[in-house]
């Protein structure tokens, strides 16, 4: 690792912990040229995590786009951000231990939803709405009655 202050490839490790999110290690480093320290991360190599669409065709996973709708959802609710990126840190932890790289959008909706209903009901019902793309009235209560009914 080069220092970044006079370019030395040499540093030697001083501090090693998790990180703060435990998706990588935290290294504090000291060039042993001119004694400058800073911080380097060591995360795991890992293939995009693709996500199989409707229509078949594939995109990358982005994890923003589900935050977006989980912030949809959630507005006026008390939910804090960090639940929701606690969420969206599980959903990825449990793709990853299966060993998939590639994901459903469906599967995606379905394991946001089985998240969110333990955390708000009414964040699962708007969710839902949009992920199930209820047609009417009908659908949507439909949906309230089981949800009530602990289906």
């Amino acid at each position: 690792m080069r220092c970044p202050k006079c370019g030395c490839e040499e540093s030697k490790v001083v501090d090693s912990r998790p990180s703060d999110t435990n998706d990588a290690i935290r290294r504090r480093r000291e060039c042993v040229r001119c004694g400058t320290r800073f911080t380097t991360y060591e995360r795991r190599e890992e293939t995009p995590l693709m996500v199989i669409k409707k229509d078949g065709h594939k995109e990358a996973f982005e994890r923003q786009k589900i935050m977006r709708g989980l912030m949809m959802a959630a507005i006026k609710r008390d939910i804090p951000v960090e639940t929701l990126n606690r969420l969206i840190d599980d959903i990825i932890s449990e793709l990853r231990d299966n060993g998939l790289s590639e994901v459903d959008s469906q599967d995606l909706g379905k394991m946001v939803l089985q998240r969110l209903i333990d955390i708000d009901k009414v964040a699962y019902v708007r969710f839902a709405s949009v992920y199930r793309d209820f047609k009417d009235v009908d659908e949507f209560s439909e949906e309230l009655r089981s949800l009530a009914n602990g289906d």
